[in-house]
């Protein structure tokens, strides 16, 4: 008597647990990893350099490797080109934000990871719009908006969720998100 087959979803959780397990990059756009329970994904369109990426950033508990490192890259500094860690909290706090909107609208980002250098540069020309100590630095800062959503809607969320600070900026059409102290401006 033949043993009985596991299910097409069963053989590719175990393949996705082989490949992690490996240290494996994972086919991050697959619609069948997204569709897997605990897959948390992000879809991001970036304002300056004109890039777009949508990927799952993690499964479960487990944040994927390889996602995380194209997220740092597609948001690194785009004066500098510098590519600086960004804090995977920071991913599920946009997730988590878009939950709560209800929306799988791609955020528009306007700038992730701020290098030193440009920071003391964009300090010194912004009439004091930029922290000294910007969490941009830390990548623990996202300035974002989403499309079709009202700015201020999108500033309510991030701020219910209480998972950092929340800066507002009506005039320049983004919100600040950040993984810092709980605060708002």
């Amino acid at each position: 008597m033949t043993p009985p087959q596991p299910s097409p979803r069963r053989r590719f959780l175990g393949h996705c647990a082989q490949w992690l397990a490996a240290g494996t990059a994972l086919p991050l756009a697959t619609p069948s990893l997204a569709a897997l329970p605990g897959a948390r994904h992000l879809a991001l369109d970036h304002t300056h350099t004109r890039e777009q990426i949508a990927l799952v950033y993690a499964l479960g508990d487990t944040f994927l490797t390889p996602a995380l490192a194209s997220l740092n890259h597609f948001l690194r500094d785009h004066y500098s080109g510098e590519v600086g860690p960004m804090d995977p909290q920071l991913f599920d706090l946009l997730h988590r934000v878009q939950q709560a909107l209800g929306t799988q609208q791609p955020f528009e980002v306007i700038s992730g990871y701020r290098s030193p250098g440009t920071n003391a540069t964009l300090r010194s020309t912004r009439e004091g719009g930029v922290a000294k100590h910007s969490l941009h630095m830390d990548g623990k800062a996202i300035d974002v908006r989403l499309p079709g959503v009202p700015l201020a809607d999108l500033r309510d969320a991030a701020r219910s969720l209480r998972g950092g600070g929340v800066g507002f900026y009506p005039r320049e059409q983004f919100v600040h998100i950040d993984t810092g102290r709980v605060r708002h401006w």
